[in-house]
């Protein structure tokens, strides 16, 4: 889960928009990966959203593969199309893909 943050991780610096940002940090922190200390030293050491991605998707990666798994299953349940986008794609946006792939298969 680790290797897999750090595939996505230029992708998901450019592309998160900071309210999500902020909901993972919420979530990160009440499944226990992060405390509040760990949460405002995010907030206050990095002004800019990419430098705040920056910074908690090194922080979970650090924190191992459970960590990551965590980090990754709120962001696929926070923002979908997001997550499709850095291909970790599951539940209904893995569905819908499904669907298409067999359209184009049925199509050819």
């Amino acid at each position: 889960m680790a290797e897999k943050l750090g595939k996505m991780r230029t992708e998901f610096v450019s592309r998160v928009s900071k309210e999500i940002l902020i909901q993972l940090l919420e979530a990160l922190v009440a499944e226990g990966v992060f405390n509040d200390l760990e949460k405002e030293s995010i907030m206050e050491k990095n002004r800019v959203t990419a430098d705040k991605a920056r910074c908690i998707i090194d922080a979970v990666k650090k924190k191992g593969d459970k960590a990551s798994g965590i980090m990754i299953r709120h962001l696929q349940t926070r923002d979908p199309t997001l997550s499709s986008q850095l291909g970790l794609c599951s539940g209904p946006s893995a569905k819908h893909g499904e669907v298409d792939g067999i359209f184009s298969i049925i199509n050819q």
